[in-house]
């Protein structure tokens, strides 16, 4: 997508470095700029409108304005403290299958000045009646890779093919052993794109970009299949 910002600072600097660019290349690098502002406007008030017309199937709330409390309040969950100016937009709220549940496009931003980059993501989370010990899993990369270098404990399981395909980290192994039952680790082999952050009694589900709004509704029941394959002794013991 175009970045609009970017192309007027393509105007300013090609004048300030004494280059003077032609009138007519200046005026239409402000039309592109103006047409991708305007573009941006129509896909965001249509992405809105669509997460609005999910809300009101699901009936959940909707509220569609930036939100930097989300960031604040849960904070604690890795995902949604990187970064800053974060916020939560397009949010969706409300009991969901007997659960309280959010689901939010999810704004941070990295570096400053030229070397600004924005982020948008979309988080799925529900809240459990019980407090569980921090869990982290997500799909083996290189990162995680070098995080085990650095010592950061990556836990393994019997399941030598879950082992190699999921980073899987947690302070409490008993927890992460008890989490990752079979039917759990079956469930993840065949979904690999799921990130799994279980805080507090917050369970959440993340994926790295925005998702387009046909998948909210998919990835919902997939965050509840996950809940439903954690074993109800889990919910008795605390």
């Amino acid at each position: 997508m175009i970045n609009s910002l970017n192309i007027f600072g393509i105007i300013i600097l090609g004048q300030t470095k004494g280059r003077d660019m032609p009138p007519v290349i200046i005026v239409l690098f402000i039309a592109i700029a103006i047409a991708a502002i305007v573009f941006n406007f129509i896909t965001a008030k249509k992405r809105g409108q669509a997460m609005r017309d999910i809300a009101a199937r699901l009936g959940l709330s909707f509220y569609n304005g930036k939100d930097k409390a989300i960031a604040r309040q849960y904070e604690f969950l890795d995902k949604l403290r990187q970064g800053h100016n974060r916020y939560a937009y397009n949010i969706l709220s409300g009991n969901y299958h007997g659960c309280e549940v959010k689901i939010f496009d999810y704004h941070y931003q990295t570096g400053s000045g030229k070397d600004t980059h924005h982020y948008n993501i979309s988080f799925f989370m529900l809240q459990m009646p019980m407090v569980f010990p921090e869990l982290k899993i997500g799909a083996e990369n290189f990162f995680s890779k070098i995080g085990q270098a650095l010592g950061y404990d990556d836990i393994d399981f019997e399941s030598h093919e879950f082992s190699r395909k999921f980073c899987v980290r947690s302070k409490d192994k008993k927890f992460a052993y008890d989490f990752c039952n079979a039917q759990m680790i079956e469930y993840l082999l065949s979904n690999p794109d799921l990130t799994i952050e279980i805080e507090s009694n917050i369970l959440a589900i993340s994926f790295n970009r925005r998702l387009a709004p046909e998948y909210i509704e998919p990835n919902m029941e997939r965050l509840f299949k996950i809940r439903s394959l954690m074993p109800n002794y889990l919910f008795e013991r605390r």
